[in-house]
């Protein structure tokens, strides 16, 4: 006979010429000279020396055994202690029950959707994130679970996460926030055949997300495509001039012309307007040469009524002096005054009035 100690937190496998015997636990054991022991660690995985299916024949053993089979599309989470221990992916595990409190989430790989209680922060651990996928729609979107090509709901924003296996998840994702398209450099000919370019742009937002996506292909170049047909429609309508004095008039026309084609893309427009119209090649140089006419009429004009002014004032002038000596006589020796700043020296005699004297030196006749 020979004396064997088990050890606390240990426990010990009796083989009787390599056939398994019994199980051991803490204590001193007799066992007999052909009898072997080995011994397992309570708090280690159970890895059985010969076929698990022999050992499971004593229950005794069974029971002090946690035996966890996982299928091929299966894996599960173990906890030790209330805390997340590892993942078994498919095969056979056995545990001890003894000195540890374990806990088994088992997960069937073969669904979606995650439906088992999970603390989010064990998704950043790669062990388990590698099983899966995730999708984050932002604040200020909306998107569209496709299950197999198949439209399932609407997803409001936040993160989504599916088990990955051979279903196929795809999300169709749109911006809810004011948008803005710009038609840029559209070359369209006025009713008077004058060549422009228009720079045109609408704001708009996706006010129904599964009909701008499910039921239209492209929205948003279905949206450029009927504003600028819209728009090209009404410049032909219009000479340049009148597009140069009638743009927001324009704007407004093909507002309400496209807002009802926008609802059945699932759009509503907001906003449109003409930013820039630009002449193009000849008719740039010609509408210049227009302008500087334009400009040179304008001044002749104020120059005519400016002479115009003048000549009726000195008429008016002449008329009051004619019916008026004495205001003649000032105004004559207002000139006279004018004239005299221009003089350095004057000299006069004794002989005869001043002022006549003055008079006949300023004569024209003299």
């Amino acid at each position: 006979m020979k004396r064997v100690r088990i050890n606390a937190g240990k426990i010990g496998l009796v083989f009787k010429k390599g056939d398994y015997n019994r199980v051991i636990t803490k204590g001193i054991h007799w066992i007999g000279f052909n009898e072997s022991v080995i011994r397992y660690d309570l708090v280690k995985p159970f890895a059985a020396p010969v076929a698990l299916e022999l050992l499971l024949q004593d229950k005794e053993l069974e029971a002090m055994l946690h035996i966890i089979e996982v299928k091929d599309n299966e894996i599960v989470l173990v906890y030790e202690n209330g805390n997340f221990k590892s993942i078994f992916t498919a095969g056979r595990y056995t545990l001890w029950k003894e000195l540890c409190n374990y806990e088994f989430t088992r997960i069937d790989l073969s669904k979606i959707y995650i439906t088992e209680k999970i603390q989010k922060s064990l998704f950043s651990y790669y062990a388990l994130s590698k099983y899966i996928r995730f999708f984050e729609v932002a604040a200020y979107e909306k998107a569209l679970l496709i299950v197999d090509d198949v439209y399932i709901k609407t997803l409001e924003s936040g993160t989504y996460r599916f088990w990955k296996n051979e279903t196929s998840i795809k999300i169709a994702k749109v911006d809810l926030r004011q948008l803005q398209l710009e038609i840029s450099g559209q070359e369209l000919l006025t009713k008077d055949k004058a060549a422009v370019r228009i720079n045109f742009n609408t704001q708009y937002k996706v006010i129904d997300i599964e009909r701008a996506l499910l039921k239209n292909k492209d929205y948003e170049k279905q949206l450029y495509s009927a504003m600028q047909l819209v728009l090209r429609a009404y410049i032909g309508t219009y000479t340049l001039d009148e597009l140069l004095e009638r743009k927001e008039s324009i704007a407004q026309a093909v507002f309400e012309d496209t807002k009802s084609e926008a609802v059945k893309l699932g759009i509503k427009i907001l906003n449109c307007g003409i930013r820039d119209v630009i002449l193009t090649g000849e008719m740039k140089d010609i509408m210049n040469q227009v302008l500087v006419a334009q400009k040179k009429a304008q001044a002749n004009i104020i120059t005519r009524r400016e002479e115009t002014a003048s000549t009726r004032s000195l008429l008016n002038t002449a008329k009051l002096m004619e019916e008026n000596e004495m205001l003649y006589k000032l105004k004559e020796m207002e000139y006279v005054e004018k004239i005299a700043d221009k003089i350095g020296e004057i000299s006069v005699s004794g002989d005869g009035s001043m002022v006549k004297q003055l008079k006949d030196i300023f004569s024209v006749n003299r």
